[in-house]
């Protein structure tokens, strides 16, 4: 029998809710008996997520960007790697446990369903591959590991990062959809990636049902819609 997980309709939210959103679902399963959790979200206003550790060093102009007359936020991640721009992407959420192997196992693992997805809507993904790590770039597109998915001629389509918690594991990532290349180039101050040579993308509801269905594929699971309740978003701000 496949095994209930919970799936959060997608929301629209700051980035410091998102956050504390996946953290507090992480922290559910691991304690309380929470189902493992798949979710979609974009953010808004338009943010830049920043590793656990990357808060020093910043590039001093990310502190006073805006974007169409609003400020672009800075929000700390519960997860490792480095600076991420919100905007044009879709994030997803998974939450679970139980899974054996190294870390780059479970990354291959829980990415499969991404790359179904992805592989059904005309893009197909491969794992990138570790090397050695530009330490002066903050941009996490501008390098792939084996913890991110890229298209066959190079463009790193999803970035992905871990937290693990006992037998948890949270794992998030953004999928590039529709980036502005001059937000991106303000951000990160070099040319926007091109991705002229990909497919037009569905609409981000297809994307979105799309991607369920390959995780209930992958996982052999039975995704149950329940949005959250006014009392679970008051507890996760006070978790936060």
């Amino acid at each position: 029998m496949s095994q209930p997980w919970r799936l959060i309709p997608p929301m629209v939210a700051p980035g410091a809710l998102h956050m504390a959103i996946d953290t507090w679902l992480l922290d559910q399963h691991l304690h309380h008996g929470h189902p493992p959790t798949l979710r979609f979200y974009t953010w808004d206003p338009p943010a830049i997520s920043l590793g656990f550790s990357q808060r020093r060093n910043l590039p001093e102009h990310w502190r006073t960007l805006t974007w169409r007359g609003r400020p672009v936020d800075l929000v700390q991640r519960p997860t490792g790697g480095r600076g991420v721009l919100h905007q044009g992407d879709l994030t997803y959420a998974l939450i679970t446990s139980g899974l054996s192997g190294s870390r780059d196992q479970v990354y291959r693992h829980l990415c499969q369903f991404l790359m179904v997805g992805w592989g059904r809507m005309g893009i197909d993904l491969i794992l990138g591959h570790a090397s050695r790590p530009d330490l002066s770039s903050p941009n996490c597109f501008g390098l792939s590991t084996a913890a991110d998915l890229v298209t066959p001629t190079g463009l790193k389509w999803i970035g992905s990062a871990q937290l693990r918690r006992g037998t948890a594991i949270l794992q998030h990532g953004s999928m590039r959809l529709n980036p502005n290349p001059t937000l991106y180039e303000q951000v990160f101050q070099t040319p926007a990636p091109s991705a002229e040579r990909l497919p037009p993308l569905p609409p981000q509801e297809t994307i979105i049902s799309t991607l369920v269905q390959a995780a209930v594929d992958t996982f052999d699971c039975t995704l149950i819609p329940q949005p959250l309740s006014s009392q679970e978003i008051a507890a996760i701000w006070i978790h936060s």
